[in-house]
């Protein structure tokens, strides 16, 4: 029998990811003692009171049963509390806030809601892929907006053409950013939306790593701005602030007209959150929100020591004001993926080529700060030990 893969799946390139791991795997079991700085994947446990709320929900009848579909009245009334105090952002529950199994399958979604054939839909890049690969199983177009050193790693929204906005369904953003770290403010949120305005355009920002931000600096929500909750949504989680990356919960927030959208889609493909697990993230928003200056912490001392390291070592990299990433450009004479190879290859290292990223990432590597600061300082001693091309 012939299998054929259909020509949606044929389109979409290999998940970086999963090619991340592949590698890793692979040099592991050659015997190389790998310390991998590729995939965000905090290695923070989760905060105990989060997990005690989960394992006493989880016990709970009601909860073993099918989940409500837009989530929990009361975990979507803990985001609104959380988005009050945190952004002094006004959100109904009960309309403007959608739990979801981590903020990636809403990200999905969304394209399934209002991406038509021929659509358009502006993505950064460099830029976390499912932004573009759901609108590969949409049947839209992808617009690439590069996001350039130059620019401050910010979209060129004067250089989209008026053509191509006309055509576009979405506009994807996501600050602090994923990969480049790159961190905005309110001024860009204020040009977007009049952008969207002047298009009729549904804005998404991707705001996963607001709480993971350093130097007492912190980043704004999207929705903090006047006009956005008319033009689009936020996508949030608690899969970095709390270390919760395999729980699979979060959530989106704003337009309530986009939401009921978003909530279609998931109606007829998923069966919701499990509750208990929303009983966790219920803890996590409301409990004492030490957990999270504690992490905070902990990452800005390995960012310190890391890009501290890699000054020494000659390389050209900024400081990141917030998320767990490094984005740093590569040794001269050197492409992305050659540097993430010899990487692996003379360090047993593993770290993620910016050309995996989009076009625009090309002779950058990100590095995930996501060991501890032994294995950092490790990790710095092995890169100096690697013969680089002159």
């Amino acid at each position: 029998m012939q299998i054929d893969f259909s020509e949606k799946l044929k389109k979409l390139p290999p998940y970086l990811f999963i090619e991340i791991d592949k590698k890793k795997k692979q040099a592991k079991d050659q015997g190389v003692d790998v310390i991998d700085l590729g995939v965000g994947d905090p290695d923070i446990p989760t905060p105990d009171h989060i997990v005690e709320a989960a394992n006493k929900a989880m016990r709970i009848l009601d909860n073993q049963r099918y989940p409500f579909g837009v989530g929990l009245l009361e975990f979507r009334q803990a985001v609104a509390d959380w988005y009050k105090k945190r952004f002094k952002v006004t959100l109904d529950p009960a309309t403007e806030v959608v739990a979801l199994a981590g903020s990636k399958e809403g990200i999905y979604h969304i394209h399934d809601a209002f991406v038509d054939p021929n659509d358009d839909v502006l993505v950064p890049e460099p830029g976390y892929p499912v932004y573009a690969n759901g609108t590969v199983f949409a049947g839209g177009q992808n617009y690439f907006m590069p996001l350039k050193k130059e620019n401050n790693f910010l979209p060129d929204l004067q250089a989209i053409p008026a053509a191509v906005a006309k055509k576009a369904a979405l506009l994807f953003i996501n600050y602090p950013n994923n990969p480049t770290a790159a961190c905005t403010d309110k001024k860009l949120f204020e040009k977007v939306v009049k952008f969207a305005q002047r298009y009729n355009i549904i804005v998404c920002h991707d705001a996963a790593y607001s709480e993971m931000y350093y130097d007492g600096e912190k980043p704004a929500s999207f929705l903090e701005v006047d006009g956005a909750k008319e033009v689009g949504i936020e996508f949030h989680s608690l899969s970095k602030t709390y270390c919760m990356t395999g729980w699979r919960i979060g959530w989106a927030c704003g337009n309530a007209k986009v939401l009921q959208g978003l909530a279609k889609v998931k109606e007829n493909v998923d069966s919701g959150v499990f509750q208990a697990v929303q009983y966790a993230g219920i803890a996590a928003l409301t409990g004492d929100q030490e957990c999270v200056d504690k992490m905070r912490k902990v990452f800005q001392e390995r960012r310190d020591i890391f890009v501290g390291g890699l000054w020494k070592l000659n390389w050209k990299v900024d400081k990141p004001k917030a998320s767990f990433y490094v984005w740093a450009e590569v040794p001269p004479r050197y492409t992305s993926m050659l540097c993430s190879s010899k990487l692996l290859e003379q360090a047993g290292i593993v770290a993620t080529p910016g050309i995996g990223f989009g076009p625009s990432g090309e002779g950058y590597i990100r590095f995930a700060l996501t060991q501890d600061k032994k294995l950092l300082q490790e990790a710095l001693q092995r890169i100096e030990k690697i013969k680089w091309q002159k």
